[in-house]
């Protein structure tokens, strides 16, 4: 499968810093959405071919994947998917509350009328989309995510760091990256839009605490819900090793 970056090359109208912007958003979105098994090496030569671009843009794009922390690194023996565990997501969900705490509270309390519009726009826009794809009812429905990321960036958009925005999208990506994994339509089974409600609410009526604590539970709910994924499967495996092993 080659996608749409195919249409350049090195020699061609397409610089080799456009073939690996494009590699690297078309790769990312791959890495994101689970659309790759984790853990598995990540060769050079396997994205030429997937991506339809030149060995250079594609190192250029793997190198700076890695350094989000999206691609692991062997010395001499090339890339790698990152693994998932529960106690990395454990981690990153405590980090994010952290940074996310301090941009909320910031926001607030700096937060103008054109900050408040947004926010009320934001939480209009993602109450009018649908959480669930109508096409396959067992995953999320891409708009909604992406007017759900908009959502949460302008909560916090108001704190006047664009380092600490920056940290907190990058943990926001890594956190995608779990609830894509992690999804089903039992565990999608929640009052999504009452809490992002309940955030918004708050944050609006200058109630930082209560808009803090409202974040950090949905935050720790979405990660529960992951949490209780990954048990499920790893009873799953252990399962199907004792069928195994019985059949040997």
């Amino acid at each position: 499968m080659s996608y749409g970056a195919a249409n350049l090359d090195d020699d061609g109208a397409g610089s080799k810093s456009t073939l690996a912007s494009a590699v690297y958003h078309q790769l990312r979105a791959d890495l994101l959405d689970g659309v790759l098994e984790a853990e598995s090496k990540l060769r050079v030569e396997w994205a030429v071919s997937r991506y339809g671009a030149g060995a250079s843009p594609v190192r250029e794009a793997l190198n700076r994947l890695a350094s989000e922390g999206l691609l692991g690194r062997h010395d001499q023996r090339g890339f790698f998917i990152m693994p998932v565990s529960a106690s990395e997501l454990e981690e990153l969900t405590r980090t994010r509350c952290w940074l996310e705490e301090r941009a909320l509270r910031e926001s607030i309390a700096h937060g103008t009328a054109e900050w408040e519009e947004q926010v009320v726009l934001a939480l209009h826009r993602l109450g009018r989309a649908s959480r669930l794809s109508p096409h396959n009812p067992s995953s999320l429905d891409p708009d909604w995510e992406k007017l759900h990321r908009i959502f949460h960036r302008v909560l916090i958009s108001a704190c006047r760091s664009h380092w600490l925005v920056g940290f907190c999208d990058q943990l926001s990506d890594h956190a995608h990256r779990y609830r894509q994994m992690a999804n089903d339509g039992e565990s999608m089974q929640r009052d999504d839009l009452g809490e992002h409600r309940l955030i918004a609410e708050c944050a609006l009526d200058g109630d930082a605490d209560g808009a803090v604590e409202a974040l950090v539970n949905h935050y720790q709910l979405t990660a529960a819900m992951c949490l209780e994924r990954f048990r499920q499967g790893e009873e799953s495996k252990a399962a199907a090793g004792k069928a195994e092993r019985a059949r040997g």
